[in-house]
């Protein structure tokens, strides 16, 4: 159903009108006087705002070039007929002032056509697309006026991506890229030279505060911060612009980002000059880069060195010729043309054509001749050097001409291809082939829109450069377009830039200075990311880049360098043979055992000897063994640990210290059962034999032997890797495997040390000649206070230190051991040689009585003359045969209630039968 005009224009008239008082309702002025009109076969409408509102000059030189290059462009297509064959298009020029008021009425203006042809009748509409305007919040106002007859708007200068919205803007199009690519960009942009902290500056309208608000959260995503942001009003006060001012000029922000078009930015900039505001870095959005009215050279102490980002600009042939030989009188009649002339050459027309502007015009003096050439004058009107929105006019306008190719051609189209007539042409014909354009332009540029009507993000990057005195100049110093790979949008000539002041150097924009390697940055309490300390990396993690949020934590078996950096190999740590410590127990246990075995060859060689004969000597033997392997399994701790030697620690340990303590509960054993035989004829010492004694040994040495076995078996030792005792170093030790098991090795140990330590006590206080019970208690004694003083320190020790201490105790219990019960013996065989004899074993220094040598001498001597009164039956052989010489020996008087000296006859006579004399 199409929708008539007449309805439409009511419509406008309650939307417009609603609210406001019938005395305040006017009638609009007409505004087809105040157009540049030329007929065709279609007609094409232009929306320029060619008088600028709130710009010093309010006639826009720039924006009437670009309203001359579309007459341009349209009698470029006009000559071409390969394109439009037997189809002139026309065009119908407004000037829109900049204004959102002026807009509509302009849209209206165009939707009423049918009605002033045709004498109220319904017809279609002579204008079935409309090419402008340049603001987006112009556009926006425009589109939605279009959206009901469905009639396409393609704007040239509308960037604002709330415009790519189909649902709200569905008939709208432009040659322009969308603002959200713009955002992006120069997001990346900031981010590519290293500033993380920013102002930004936006005008008070959809593209300033919509493009604001894109560029912040991108660059948000990429870590950099905004200071602060101004909106600039669309009047503002010397009050608001002072104080805008001092916002910037009081920030730590070196960068401004700023999305205005220039009309807008102007008061600020003026202001900004005015406070002398000098230092900072402006980076451009494509509105106002390239714009000559702010690239002054005035302005150029304060924004010197802009950079930013400007639409792709080509060098379009034969346009400077036709700019520069507009007639101003000529026919079709340009108000415009003729406006521009009288102000170009400061004079006016002597003509009755009245002069239909839109803005009240001076009246010059001199009369103008109309032969004045623009040729000689240098102006923006005829400046061809930065043609960008120029060439967003050429790709619009010609657009348009390949969709009327294809629909006039019958072209099939998205939807189904309707042939059009010239002469009727309905402007939702026309939608659909815009969406499907695509082609070449003769730049070399391919021309299409996306499903939002969008065409694809490309810019270049300009710099504002002047040399010594001549005039700014828009340097190329990179691109960006979003058609190639991410890693290659971006690309920047960062040599060819010259900074704010004239610098080669980038400025440096940021709260807080870099953080270097081997740190992170910890943000400051209440203020924005990018408002931080440096705080060092802990032990442990490192960060191998600047600006690091994180420092990021070592693998577990490597640690941080000094420099917290980079991540290194941990140090393993182990009692190694290379460590002094590690060395000097090796040499004691090594000390240990070459002292045994000359304690051992001491006994060897003296064998024969009352002193080694009298201390059973296959017991002093196997004892002597079972040292030597107390001390070389202390040599199985130091080194690295593996399979192998993880077990042989363990069952080294128990099975040599069993056999030590079997040996000794023994000898305790058999000495202690000895003495307290009460009576001369007490049979207790005959299971007490040598028989008896290895198999003693050999079942205490057996058990400790099944309980290691179940041990290998089950759960054995294993080395493993401890880090969780230190962070910066791997301890390389022997996991237990079974910690009960582990317990009752030691356990057994110790139950054996304790019970021998328990005999031994109970016959500590033998006979002075005759007190090895005495040593063996000595040497427990030191046997369970080292291995009772073991538990706190091997618990409480670190690291490698944990087997220090442990081999500690093996050799400082098997020391005992071997300095108590040997040693005394040792010294009297080598040094006191004449103690090592029978005599010395059974008699003391002193000549008391009442000793026990005296007293064995007299049982023994007695024994010989009354048949072996200290046992029953007499032996074959007496051990020793010695002459009873003394007279007083009859004067001896034998109390048999003293057992305990009758009783040593049956020790002594024990200990030597066994030998020969």
């Amino acid at each position: 159903m199409r929708v008539h005009p007449s309805s439409t224009l009511a419509l406008w008239a309650v939307l417009l009108g609603s609210g406001a008082q019938l005395e305040d309702c006017k009638r609009w002025q007409d505004l087809d006087s105040k157009v540049v009109h030329k007929g065709g076969t279609v007609v094409l409408g232009g929306m320029f705002p060619i008088h600028s509102k709130g710009v010093e000059v309010e006639f826009n030189l720039r924006v009437f070039r670009w309203a001359q290059a579309m007459v341009f462009f349209i009698e470029k297509i006009n000559k071409d007929s390969s394109l439009l064959p037997d189809v002139t298009l026309g065009y119908r020029l407004y000037d829109t002032c900049g204004t959102v008021g002026m807009s509509v009425r302009t849209a209206m203006s165009v939707l009423s056509q049918p009605l002033k042809g045709t004498e109220g009748s319904c017809g279609s509409l002579s204008i079935p697309l409309i090419i402008g305007d340049s603001g987006s919040t112009l556009s926006m106002a425009i589109s939605r006026t279009l959206n009901l007859f469905k009639v396409p708007l393609v704007s040239y200068f509308a960037s604002c991506a709330c415009l790519s919205d189909k649902h709200n803007f569905p008939y709208f199009f432009r040659t322009i890229p969308s603002d959200m690519n713009q955002a992006d960009a120069l997001a990346r942009l900031v981010r590519h030279f290293g500033w993380s902290w920013v102002g930004t500056v936006g005008a008070d309208d959809d593209y300033g505060r919509t493009g604001i608000d894109m560029f912040t959260a991108a660059v948000s995503k990429l870590g950099v911060c905004v200071a602060y942001r101004v909106t600039i009003p669309k009047l503002p006060t010397k009050d608001r612009l002072r104080e805008m001012v001092k916002t910037i000029r009081e920030s730590t922000a070196q960068v401004i980002v700023a999305f205005a078009i220039e009309e807008d930015i102007q008061p600020l900039i003026q202001e900004i000059v005015r406070q002398n505001v000098t230092g900072k870095q402006w980076v451009a959005s494509e509105a106002w880069v390239t714009s000559t009215l702010i690239s002054t050279q005035e302005n150029f102490v304060s924004l010197g060195g802009t950079i930013g980002f400007g639409i792709r600009r080509a060098e379009i042939p034969e346009l400077k010729h036709f700019l520069e030989n507009i007639d101003p009188l000529a026919t079709p009649y340009n108000p415009f043309a003729r406006e521009f002339w009288e102000m170009q050459f400061e004079c006016s027309f002597n003509t009755t054509v009245p002069l239909t502007s839109t803005a009240e015009l001076p009246r010059y003096e001199r009369t103008c001749t109309g032969a004045e050439r623009i040729g000689e004058t240098d102006s923006i009107y005829n400046d061809v050097s930065q043609l960008r929105v120029t060439y967003n006019v050429h790709k619009a306008v010609y657009s348009v001409a390949h969709a009327l190719h294809h629909l006039l051609g019958c072209q099939v189209g998205p939807a189904g291809g309707h042939c059009g007539d010239p002469q009727a042409l309905e402007p939702w014909q026309l939608v659909q082939y815009l969406r499907d354009v695509n082609y070449t332009n003769s730049f070399g540029d391919t021309v299409y829109f996306d499903r939002n009507g969008d065409p694809v993000g490309s810019y270049d990057i300009i710099n504002w450069q002047r040399g010594a005195s001549g005039p700014v100049k828009y340097v190329t110093v990179g691109r960006f377009d979003a058609t190639l790979p991410f890693d290659q949008q971006l690309v920047v000539s960062q040599g060819d830039i010259v900074w704010h002041g004239g610098k080669k150097e980038v400025p440096v924009s940021v709260c807080s200075i870099s953080c270097p390697k081997g740190s992170r940055k910890a943000t400051r309490m209440g203020q924005p990311v990018c408002c931080y300390d440096c705080v060092a990396c802990t032990e442990g993690t490192f960060s191998n880049a600047t600006d690091q949020g994180e420092c990021t934590p070592c693998p577990e078996d490597f640690w941080s360098n000094v420099k917290r950096d980079s991540c290194v190999i941990k140090e393993t740590e182990f009692l190694s043979y290379a460590d002094a410590f590690g060395l000097a127990l090796a040499g004691t246990a090594i000390l240990g055992t070459v002292c045994t075995a000359g304690a051992a060859s001491i006994f060897l060689r003296h064998r024969h000897t009352p002193l080694v004969r009298a201390n059973n000597s296959e017991l002093s033997f196997l004892l002597l063994l079972a040292l030597a392997l107390c001390f070389l399994c202390a040599l199985a701790f130091v080194g690295r640990p593996s399979v192998w030697s993880c077990r042989l620690r363990r069952t080294s340990f128990g099975l040599s210290f069993a056999l030590c303590l079997s040996c000794l509960l023994s000898k305790t054993m058999v000495v202690l059962m000895a003495f307290r035989s009460t009576m001369p004829g007490n049979q207790t010492a005959r299971w007490f034999g040598p028989v008896q004694q290895r198999l003693g040994v050999f079942f205490c040495t057996a058990l400790q032997g099944v309980v290691c076995a179940v041990w290998l078996t089950t759960a054995p030792p294993y080395p493993v890797k401890n880090t969780w005792l230190y962070r910066d170093r791997i301890i390389l030790e022997c996991h237990l495997g079974s910690v009960v098991l582990f317990c009752c090795v030691l356990g057994y140990i110790g139950g054996l040390a304790g019970f021998c330590f328990l005999l031994a006590f109970l016959a500590r206080k033998l006979p002075d000649n005759f007190n090895e019970a005495k040593f063996i208690t000595f040497s427990m004694l030191i046997f369970c206070a080292v291995w009772i003083t073991f538990i706190p320190a091997y618990v409480s020790s670190p690291g490698k230190f944990t087997v220090a201490v442990e081999i500690f105790a093996i050799l400082a219990s098997s020391f005992g051991v071997l300095l108590c019960i040997f040693a005394p013996k040792c010294f009297i065989i080598i040094f006191m040689p004449q103690k090592n004899s029978k005599k010395q074993l059974l008699s003391k220094r002193t000549t008391n009585k009442r000793s026990l040598g005296y007293r064995v001498f007299a049982v023994l001597a007695l024994n010989r003359q009354q048949s072996a009164l200290s046992c029953q039956v007499r032996p074959p052989r007496c051990p020793w045969d010695f002459p009873v010489t003394s007279p007083r020996v009859n004067m001896v008087h034998i109390n048999r209630n003293e057992n305990m000296y009758t009783s040593l006859c049956l020790v002594i006579y024990s200990f030597l039968r066994n030998f020969p004399p």
